[in-house]
């Protein structure tokens, strides 16, 4: 499955990555900064400095997936970080929202069941 879903767990890391960072650099950060596996399935979220381009690596059972998007115009939005943590987990729905450049302040989310 190369595409990004609901049924998979995304982190966002609370810093600003090199986007000259590849594979290595990023799957590095997961493990010594943000504490955990790069091989999980999860996948993991870095912003640019200048919050106009996004990475998104994601382990896909014998390899690794980069996605990455860089915009001409404007920036992204990010998500509220927590204080002293090293990542915040976020639902596919605010990320879908944040790559499509809607605003996170209009954005809410109705209470659904969920396992």
């Amino acid at each position: 499955m190369m595409g990004l879903s609901e049924h998979i767990r995304y982190h966002v890391y609370q810093g600003y990555a090199d986007m000259s960072s590849g594979i290595n650099g990023l799957s590095r950060i997961v493990s010594q900064r943000m504490g955990m596996s790069p091989i999980s399935g999860d996948a993991f979220v870095f912003f640019s400095k200048d919050r106009a381009t996004v990475k998104i690596l994601r382990w896909d059972t014998d390899g690794y997936l980069l996605h990455q998007k860089r915009l001409e115009k404007g920036t992204f939005e990010l998500p509220f970080f927590k204080p002293g943590a090293r990542s915040v987990t976020i639902p596919y729905d605010t990320l879908s929202a944040i790559l499509r450049g809607i605003s996170l302040r209009s954005l809410r989310h109705r209470p659904r069941f969920s396992l």
